[in-house]
């Protein structure tokens, strides 16, 4: 289906006005996932909905400016060095990432455990910051810049327990519709964690084969993120729970603290 505009913008009364162009070469540059090196044209016309003549003239732009590379030979496009420099940007500029990643080092090295930061980002979250120090070897390796799903694990439905009601209602509508079936149990479990982050700041999930993450939100300078422990185990969530989750709203609280004294300095 072509559709005008797939990143959910418009010129509304009372909002903002887009720069339609602008949003819609973002969508390209979206496009590509990781084990996506190159895309043609069609590719990314089927992954953004956006007509193929459009693309065509997105591409080469993306081009022009350095945000794209054309492999002429297979007639398709990767990632130019300059996307990995704006990311690199957003790290090391990061005061959030330059508070928390010191106080995560440590923890993960004390416990040998996982420490993760994560953004939301649309119906996913984003790793900011992974460091692994489990005692176990898991098969997941988790970097910065990854992405999981919100709706199944610890950290995406840490930031549903405290994100705005509409944007909330919003993203269990489009759950809901990817997930069919499997739907009605993942909503109990959803509404469970909202619950579990409502009494107890934070909630638990264990959506790999024998690893549990704990999760808590964190608010920082207006922005939402996400906070979790996680570690391959055959303890049961409850043992990992009572072992681990002072250590979470500890650091958590520590991150926040933080955060308060360097914007008053």
């Amino acid at each position: 289906m072509k559709i005008d505009d797939p990143a959910g913008f418009s010129d509304k009364p009372g909002r903002s006005p887009v720069n339609r162009s602008l949003a819609r070469g973002i969508e390209i540059l979206r496009a590509f996932r990781p084990g996506s090196e190159l895309l043609a044209n069609g590719d990314l016309a089927e992954r953004t909905g956006l007509a193929r003549a459009t693309v065509s003239r997105l591409t080469q732009t993306l081009v022009g400016a350095g945000m794209l590379q054309l492999d002429s030979a297979q007639r398709a496009y990767r990632l130019a060095p300059a996307v990995l420099c704006l990311a690199q940007a957003m790290r090391s500029g990061s005061s959030v990432l330059a508070i928390a990643a010191p106080k995560m080092r440590a923890l993960a090295e004390r416990e040998r455990i996982n420490v993760g930061l994560a953004a939301p980002d649309r119906d996913e979250m984003v790793y900011l910051e992974s460091i692994r120090y489990s005692r176990r070897h898991a098969f997941r390796t988790v970097v910065s810049g990854q992405r999981v799903p919100m709706d199944l694990t610890s950290l995406g439905r840490a930031y549903l327990a405290v994100a705005p009601d509409a944007r909330r209602r919003d993203l269990l509508s489009q759950f809901s519709q990817r997930r069919g079936d499997r739907w009605p149990q993942l909503a109990e479990e959803i509404e469970a964690a909202v619950q579990q982050v409502r009494e107890r700041d934070f909630c638990t999930v264990s959506w790999q084969p024998e690893v549990v993450a704990i999760s808590t939100p964190l608010q920082i300078m207006s922005s939402v993120y996400s906070l979790n422990l996680s570690l391959s185990t055959d303890e049961t969530i409850s043992a990992v729970v009572q072992r681990l989750s002072d250590s979470l709203l500890s650091l958590a609280q520590e991150i926040r603290e933080s955060a308060a004294s360097s914007q008053q300095a």
